[in-house]
């Protein structure tokens, strides 16, 4: 007999329908297992056969065909092993439940990972997978209960969670009657740090915190320079406490990307808080970027909808550098490897830090430069102008004077700064209502123009600072694109001179050390 089980295989981030088809016919006992299956889902023949056995099913024995349809695209994981052993038992049904209606499993999709006890266990992608089979049409979900939480925020489906193979055979004889998943409402979380790194423990440094609070308020990336122990780690850490919380849409695009990744805490089941990615300077490019043998993203693209913290920027290789080009300009990146090109979703913010030297104290109040002007060439040349060129705030970070320190003037809270960083989210927010923009960094040329209008101050501050640096045609968007983040902070409906210059102010660092 013949069984078609629907399942779904993931690509990226996205889902396909994978029909799982089981074929029983006379012969020798043997199983073949065709249509581009990894090593991973060959192995799901054994598995499946003690889980079959173990819960108390004849495993057939005779001739056994699985075909993984469609045949011609690559399928990884363990996934299928639920959809095979239920398509097996269908294809048998009749030899061993009595009254099995077939016709009820059609409209089920099942993912599934089996333990030789018949145990269905966790798998990872349900909640990209759910969302992609809705899309094309799929109502109705058998899924491992450990993954439960995490498919409760997907409206509009029918979700049963199951812990072991009987479950669900008993459920598709109509012998058992399963509860479905219950929908869940979202509420933003706090950063796991943010009560701890508070911007009311950093004495000093008012310039560094002004540049990250309009960093915050407009998405826009930020590379901090300044001495050893001056407190760049310390304000980049700080930086997620002032964060505007995540909206539900942005919750989901996130969680998808750690739910592929195999990062999602299952008893969660959804991230509520921004990312923050903190990798080593040793990370090798895949793990930055993506990819590998099973496509996994990278640390760029976990880091989607929160920040990426490179600390002592040019001591990363500059091939890892350099694949920042296009996720900073585009908010995506294109990861292509033999085998397929997978473009995943890296809309972050980059907070970077580094010395202005290698001894560190170039520029520094206090302290002595012993390296020559070769040398600091040399050291700033490490990041490419490019990349420099892409990142709207470059701020000088100096040593804290002791008075500072011991001073007994209580510092602004990260409360008080997100709540100007909130409204300026708010006016960005309305003002690009409908379209897939949060912020004023991603706005698109057009936008730019609409609502970057300069009068005639504004005009001829920004031509002098354009021919006098010498910026390119991407700083000088981003100049504007930063003029209208300080804007929205002070409430102005449209750009002044002095948003102008603020944001000026920021572009002249790569220009001083270069």
């Amino acid at each position: 007999m013949l069984s078609k089980i629907h399942s779904f295989g993931l690509k990226g981030i996205d889902g396909f329908l994978v029909d799982v088809e089981v074929d029983i016919s006379s012969g020798l006992p043997h199983v073949d297992m065709v249509g581009l299956a990894d090593t991973a889902i060959k192995e799901a023949k054994e598995r499946v056969r003690s889980a079959i056995k173990n819960s108390g099913y004849n495993y057939p024995l005779k001739r056994i065909t699985i075909n993984l349809a469609p045949a011609d695209v690559k399928k990884e994981g363990s996934l299928y092993d639920l959809a095979i052993a239920v398509g097996i038992i269908c294809a048998d049904a009749n030899n061993q439940i009595k009254n099995f209606d077939y016709s009820r499993i059609k409209e089920y999709v099942l993912v599934g990972q089996l333990s030789l006890n018949g145990e269905v266990k966790a798998v990872k992608g349900v909640l990209p997978i759910l969302i992609s089979a809705r899309g094309q049409g799929y109502k109705k979900f058998i899924i491992p209960f450990a993954n439960s939480v995490e498919a409760s925020y997907i409206d509009g489906i029918e979700v049963y969670a199951v812990k072991s193979l009987i479950e669900v055979v008993e459920f598709i004889a109509g012998n058992l009657q399963l509860k479905k998943v219950e929908l869940a409402s979202f509420m933003a979380g706090e950063p796991n740090e943010a009560k701890v790194l508070d911007f009311k423990f950093v004495k000093g440094q008012a310039r560094a915190k002004r540049a990250l609070e309009i960093a915050a308020a407009g998405g826009h990336n930020v590379l901090m320079i300044g001495p050893p122990g001056s407190g760049k780690s310390m304000l980049a850490k700080c930086f997620p406490s002032i964060l505007p919380d995540l909206t539900f849409d942005e919750a989901l695009e996130v969680t998808k990307i750690h739910s592929v990744a195999g990062e999602l805490d299952f008893k969660k089941g959804i991230v509520s808080s921004r990312p923050f990615r903190t990798p080593h300077h040793s990370a090798s490019s895949v793990s930055l970027t993506g990819g590998g043998t099973h496509s996994k993203p990278g640390e760029i693209s976990l880091a989607h909808n929160g920040v990426l913290y490179l600390d002592e920027m040019p001591e990363y290789p500059r091939q890892s550098l350099e694949m920042l080009r296009q996720p900073l300009e585009d908010g995506v990146i294109t990861v292509a490897r033999s085998a397929q090109t997978i473009t995943y979703p890296a809309n972050f913010t980059l907070i970077a830090s580094m010395n202005p030297c290698p001894c560190g104290n170039y520029g520094s109040k206090n302290k002595e430069c012993k390296c020559s002007p070769s040398v600091r060439h040399k050291y700033m040349s490490r990041i490419s102008g490019p990349i420099l060129d892409r990142i709207d705030l470059h701020v000088e970070v100096d040593d804290v004077s002791f008075d500072d320190l011991r001073a007994e003037k209580q510092e602004e809270s990260s409360i008080e700064i997100k709540k100007r960083v909130d409204r300026a989210r708010k006016i960005q927010l309305q003002r690009f209502k409908g379209l897939k923009n949060f912020s004023n960094a991603k706005m698109s040329v057009p936008a730019t123009k609409k609502y970057c209008v300069l009068d005639k101050d504004c005009e001829e501050l920004l031509r002098n600072a354009f021919e006098n640096l010498k910026l390119s045609a991407r700083a000088h968007d981003r100049i504007l694109k930063v003029a209208r983040t300080i804007a929205d902070l002070e409430g102005e409906e449209n750009i002044l001179p002095e948003h102008i210059a603020e944001a000026v102010a920021y572009r002249t660092l790569d220009r001083k050390y270069i």
